[in-house]
C-alpha cells in the first residue's frame, strides 16, 4: 500500500464515526490552540517589556548619588552630595567607552497654566540629555547650551503634562508657572509611555540644570548623571571605567564603600528578558499538559477502534496484509486525527490571541516558530500515542481475529 492509499483508508475509517473523531480531535485542538495563545501572550509580554526598557534610551548607564553612613546608620541611596558637575565633565572627557554624558537633578513641583495645574516631576539637565535618552521633540525645539549658561527660564514639557495643562491649546510659546517662577515653553516631547519600572516617562518638565539648581531646589550637587556608551558591549567597560574614575575623584580608599551607584541598563534588560523567557516557558508547559491529555484521548479511541475492527484486521491479514501494513494503517489514522486537530487548533490559537489582544489589551506576539512547534508536537502526539494501539492491531493472531464477534 502506498502512502496516498493509507491516508485515504484512514480518512474513510475516521469518517465512519464522525462524532467520536471530532470529540477525540477536540483535545488536540484545545491543546494546540492553548500552546499558541499562551506562548503568544508570553512573547508579547517579553517584547513589551523590552520596548519599555529600550524607550529609556540606548546603551544607558545611570550614575546616581549613593548612600551615606551617619553614626552607623545607612540612610539609603541618593543621600550623598559628592556627585558634582565636574564629575560629569570628567566622565565625558576621560572615559573612552563613553559617547556622551548629561547631568541631572529632579524636584517635584506644581505646574500652572491659566486655571489649570498639575503636580509633576521637574528635571534639570543639559540639551544632550534628550539625545542620550533617544527622545525627540514632537513640537517646538529643545533648549540650548546658551540657555544653560544663562540659567534661562525655559522648559520642554512631556505629553502627559501637555494634555493636563493645555488640552487643545498649542503649548509652544506659552508661559507656565513652576512654583512661583514663570517659564517659557519652547518644546513638547514625543510620547514615550511607561518605563520598564512602570513610571510614566511623559509626566515630566525638563529645564536647564542651572535653572533648577539656582532657582528651584537650591542644590549645587547632582542627583544623577545619564551616560551613553559607544555600544551595548562597550557599556560594561564604561561601567567599570566610570566606577574607577569616580572612586579616584572622590578619594575613596580600597575597601571603602562607594558614595555613588553605577547601573547598566543592559543588565536590567537581560534580567527582564530571562524572567520573561521563564514566564513564557511556564505558560507553554501548562498549555502543553492539555495537548498530552488530547494524546491520551487519541490512544483511548484507537484502542477502542482496534477492538471494534478485530475481524476486519483478521480479513486483511488473511488476504495478504503484513504486520507492517496493519501497523502503518492504524498509525496513519492516529496521525491524521492529530494533524487535523492541530490545523484547527492553530486557527483557534491565532483567533484566541487576537481576542485576548482586543478584549484585554494585552500584547500578544504570534511566532511562526511557535506555530511550527505546535504542528510538529501534535504530529508527535499522534505517533507516540497511536503507536501502541497500532502495534497491538498488527500483533493480532489472524485466526483469532477472524473468530472474533
Amino acid at each position: 500500500m502506498d502512502f496516498r492509499a493509507i491516508v485515504q483508508i484512514a480518512w474513510k475509517a475516521l469518517r465512519r464515526n464522525k462524532m467520536r473523531s471530532m470529540l477525540t480531535m477536540l483535545g488536540v485542538i484545545i491543546g494546540v490552540g492553548a500552546v499558541i495563545a499562551m506562548v503568544g501572550v508570553g512573547q508579547g509580554a517579553q517584547k513589551k517589556v523590552q520596548e519599555q526598557i529600550s524607550a529609556m534610551g540606548t546603551n544607558l548607564i545611570f550614575v546616581s548619588s549613593g548612600s551615606v553612613n551617619r553614626g552607623g546608620l545607612n540612610v539609603g541611596a541618593g543621600q550623598t552630595k559628592s556627585l558634582v558637575y565636574e564629575d560629569m565633565k570628567a566622565i565625558a572627557r576621560e572615559v573612552p567607552a563613553v559617547e556622551s554624558a548629561a547631568p541631572g537633578s529632579t524636584a517635584s513641583a506644581q505646574v500652572v497654566f491659566e486655571n489649570q495645574n498639575w503636580a509633576t516631576r521637574v528635571t534639570g539637565t543639559e540639551p544632550q540629555y534628550l539625545d542620550i535618552r533617544d527622545w525627540s521633540v514632537a513640537d517646538g525645539a529643545n533648549f540650548t547650551q546658551e540657555d544653560v549658561q544663562r540659567s534661562a527660564n525655559v522648559a520642554v514639557i512631556g505629553e502627559t503634562v501637555r494634555q493636563n495643562l493645555f488640552g487643545a491649546t498649542e503649548p509652544v510659546g506659552q508661559t507656565i508657572r513652576i512654583g512661583n517662577l514663570p517659564f517659557h515653553v519652547v518644546g513638547v516631547l514625543a510620547a514615550k509611555g511607561q518605563s520598564g519600572m512602570g513610571q510614566d516617562q511623559d509626566d515630566t518638565v525638563i529645564v536647564p540644570i542651572t535653572t533648577l539648581q539656582k532657582k528651584i531646589n537650591g542644590q549645587d550637587w547632582l542627583q544623577f548623571i545619564m551616560v551613553s556608551a559607544t555600544s551595548q558591549d562597550a557599556s560594561y567597560a564604561a561601567q567599570s571605567q566610570i566606577t574607577s574614575l569616580l572612586r579616584d575623584r572622590h578619594r575613596i580608599r580600597p575597601g571603602q564603600d562607594d558614595d555613588f551607584s553605577v547601573r547598566n541598563l543592559a543588565d536590567i534588560a537581560q534580567l527582564a528578558d530571562s524572567q520573561m523567557q521563564v514566564f513564557t516557558m511556564l505558560l507553554a508547559f501548562i498549555a502543553g499538559v492539555s495537548l498530552i491529555v488530547g494524546g491520551i484521548g487519541i490512544m483511548n479511541i484507537m484502542l477502542v477502534s482496534v477492538t471494534e475492527r478485530t475481524r476486519e484486521i483478521g480479513i486483511r491479514v488473511a488476504i495478504g496484509a503484513t504486520e507492517q501494513d496493519v501497523l502503518r494503517q492504524f498509525l496513519a489514522e492516529s496521525v491524521v486525527l492529530s494533524l487535523i486537530g492541530g490545523a484547527v487548533g492553530i486557527l483557534f490559537g491565532v483567533g484566541g490571541s487576537v481576542l485576548i489582544t482586543k478584549a484585554l489589551g494585552w500584547a500578544v506576539s504570534i511566532s511562526p516558530l511557535a506555530i511550527l512547534s505546535a504542528v510538529i508536537f501534535s504530529m508527535g502526539v499522534g505517533v507516540f500515542f497511536g503507536y501502541y494501539p497500532a502495534r497491538k492491531a498488527a500483533k493480532l493472531d489472524p485466526i483469532e481475529a477472524l473468530r472474533f464477534e
